[in-house]
């Protein structure tokens, strides 16, 4: 399983990267592969590229805050939850997305 994420908070700072950690933790234990972008005060930081979304199985957005999706994940899995739902319990929002996908 290949999950590409984008996490975003409106300030930008410390739960947006708390997020990444996070869902590349939970990931990893799950046996998942995931490239995580960051939206933050910094910018777009290890943006998802064309090619990062071509081998995607699923889409994660954990955002409190509206970003650009510029028609990106058109017709992919997306599972759409909070930045605070991906702190406390990031491997609750792995499985919850790819459980919604399953079939």
């Amino acid at each position: 399983m290949k999950i590409v994420a984008v996490t975003a908070c409106p300030a930008g700072v410390a739960h947006t990267y708390m997020a990444k950690k996070g869902l590349e933790k939970a990931a990893k234990k799950a046996g998942y592969k995931i490239k995580v972008e960051t939206q933050g005060s910094m910018g777009i930081e290890n943006e998802i590229k064309e090619k990062d979304l071509e081998v995607a199985d699923i889409v994660i957005l954990a955002i409190d805050t509206k970003i650009d999706k510029s028609n990106r994940f058109d017709g992919m899995k997306v599972h759409e939850t909070s930045v605070a739902a991906a702190v406390k319990n990031a491997a609750k929002v792995i499985e919850d997305a790819v459980n919604k996908y399953k079939n």
